[in-house]
């Protein structure tokens, strides 16, 4: 020990319990003794710690697991109790709360004992989602989707596995299939989008009667572009580009075309004229173009299936002109999402056909029917 009372890295000190002689570094540090060093060695020491506390549980009748010294890791790396292997820091997520800012345990085990956790407190890892995203239970979502007859509300083609809420209040509104779910989220619960985009595919909508009046169809290009005008593959200053040929095999169109739409929609989208137009849109029976859509537009008519009828229930959704309930004749009610009304549990599984397209014309002839908005369906 030097004048200062430190203990030098270099110097070594005998451990009475093992009566070996050890660097000082093997020593935990303790200022009341007079070298500033613990009695024992750090093996020792943790070996008496283990011994008093065994006995100490064993008196009160608890039974705890055997004694593991302490692992020497090399540095940027850590022990996982879990796996029992030493693996590189990196594979170790971020903990605040710990003192070295790492989890316990690897990532892989992190997730597994944090899945074991739910399914021990919640049922399971959907159970504990459920309640965690939307507040509701699984029993719920499974007595929802009973009341639906086992399908979508509104593609009335698809098994529902998706809850939805409503992004503004947080409430749950039905149980939807993955493409409808997905529909509504392109158009950002946007029912006004919705119904100018069924609208756009019926050919009805402003884009259409645009290109009416300027080149005397309501569509432009596919198949038929080459007999009724043969001359227009040669019509562009960039017959050589990756894009030109693109448009011309896929959508019956060129680079001239293209720029030409996209001028004479001012750059925005055709459906709803509010985004940057981006995407060339086709019908996917004719291949002839309709106009040029936004993202949003574009991928959410793709997920509701290029049908208008599915894009004006939809809206309907939204607003609360969908999903109603009814009375029965026992007193009791159930769902109705269909115009006329039927009984979900009295259609038998691929037996929606003739009912959706009564509602897609009912619909279509009265609009005001998913105008009153009556909010979102809870579950209590």
């Amino acid at each position: 020990m030097g004048e200062t009372g430190m203990v030098s890295p270099m110097s070594s000190k005998k451990c009475p319990d093992c009566g070996e002689s050890k660097p000082t570094t093997d020593f935990w540090k303790l200022k009341a003794s007079k070298d500033g060093l613990a009695y024992y060695c750090k093996a020792c020491f943790g070996l008496r710690n283990s011994r008093s506390y065994r006995q100490k549980q064993a008196r009160l009748g608890k039974q705890v697991k055997a004694y593991q010294r302490r692992r020497q890791v090399p540095e940027g790396m850590k022990y996982c109790p879990r796996c029992e292997k030493v693996k590189p820091v990196d594979e170790f997520g971020r903990n605040r709360s710990e003192e070295s800012g790492i989890t316990g345990y690897c990532r892989p085990c992190h997730n597994l004992i944090k899945n074991e956790s739910r399914e021990r407190n919640h049922g399971s890892v959907r159970n504990y989602l459920l309640k965690l995203r939307y507040g509701v239970t699984e029993d719920q979502v499974r007595q929802m989707i009973a009341e639906q007859g086992g399908i979508c509300v509104i593609c009335l083609r698809a098994e529902p596995k998706h809850v939805d809420h409503d992004h503004m209040t947080g409430l749950v509104r039905r149980v939807l299939c993955f493409k409808c779910n997905g529909g509504l989220g392109q158009f950002e619960d946007d029912p006004e989008r919705l119904r100018l985009a069924a609208e756009y595919l019926e050919l009805e909508g402003s884009q259409a009667r645009w290109l009416e009046r300027e080149i005397g169809a309501r569509v432009l290009g596919g198949p038929e572009r080459v007999r009724s005008d043969p001359g227009w593959r040669t019509r562009s200053d960039s017959l050589g580009s990756a894009r030109h040929y693109h448009l011309r095999q896929k959508y019956g169109i060129n680079d001239e075309d293209a720029d030409w739409l996209l001028k004479m929609q001012v750059g925005l989208c055709a459906v709803c004229s509010d985004f940057p137009a981006k995407h060339v849109d086709h019908d996917h029976a004719t291949g002839a173009v309709r106009g040029i859509a936004c993202t949003g537009c574009n991928s959410g008519m793709g997920q509701l299936r290029d049908d208008p009828v599915a894009l004006r229930r939809a809206a309907d959704y939204l607003t609360g002109g969908l999903v109603k309930t009814v009375p029965t004749p026992d007193g009791g009610a159930r769902l109705s999402f269909t115009v006329p009304d039927m009984d979900p549990a009295k259609v038998p599984p691929g037996g929606w056909t003739a009912h959706w397209e009564a509602d897609g014309r009912h619909r279509k002839a009265n609009p005001e029917l998913g105008i009153l908005r009556v909010g979102p369906v809870w579950v209590e």
